[in-house]
């Protein structure tokens, strides 16, 4: 699969405009497109990143990395996927970068969402869904995924670039990622549900093919 995640990487600078600011996501399949980005670095003002991870990497390759306060609404966002449906709705945040890439995502015209064969599925779900919580909020969150017939598990030891925690929430087919999506803001202390079907991607590249 590595061969479809470089060729995806490769595939999505074919959507950055000369002048942009690209928004950068996280992951293997990012690495990748950053490498490529890297070699074309004199066409883009910089990047806006969703982690710490892809910063050093934008930062090692001579990338500007600017804020997003600063940059203003973004043409693109490239980011990748831990599961993708027929609708372009997908799970993000194994990587535990969900709150970031979210907000990168909402800031951008366009979202090119880049993944290998593995990472498509009729049914969101079987990934387990990644929840950013507050951290004393962990076990009340808990309790309200349990009440909606999910298996909340915490990613013990892991905390995120804001200071916060993770719950994977196992046993869930997620038939209505929208609904689920605006219901699971609700509940307090939950900071961002790593669902992204309220903003599905608009383009997603399946190695160097779109879907």
């Amino acid at each position: 699969m590595s061969n479809e995640k470089r060729l995806a990487g490769e595939a999505a600078i074919r959507y950055v405009e000369d002048g942009a600011i690209v928004g950068v996501g996280t992951g293997s399949t990012v690495a990748y497109f950053i490498d490529a980005l890297a070699q074309i670095k004199h066409r883009v003002h910089g990047a806006v990143s969703s982690s710490e991870q892809s910063t050093a990497q934008l930062k090692k390759h001579g990338i500007p990395v600017l804020d997003l306060n600063a940059t203003g609404p973004l043409s693109l966002y490239v980011d990748g996927a831990d599961e993708c449906d027929p609708h372009k709705r997908l799970i993000k945040g194994g990587g535990a970068a969900l709150t970031r890439e979210k907000i990168i995502a909402e800031a951008s015209a366009q979202f090119v969402c880049i993944i290998d064969a593995s990472k498509r599925v009729d049914l969101l779900g079987r990934f387990p869904l990644p929840i950013e919580v507050i951290p004393m909020a962990r076990s009340l969150v808990g309790r309200e995924i349990v009440k909606r017939g999910g298996q909340p598990v915490w990613r013990d030891g892991v905390v995120t670039d804001n200071g916060n925690w993770v719950i994977d929430v196992h046993g869930w087919q997620i038939t209505d990622p929208v609904a689920l999506e605006a219901e699971l803001n609700q509940v307090p202390g939950i900071v961002t549900v790593g669902l992204f079907a309220r903003r599905p991607a608009d383009v997603v590249l399946v190695g160097d093919r779109e879907m």
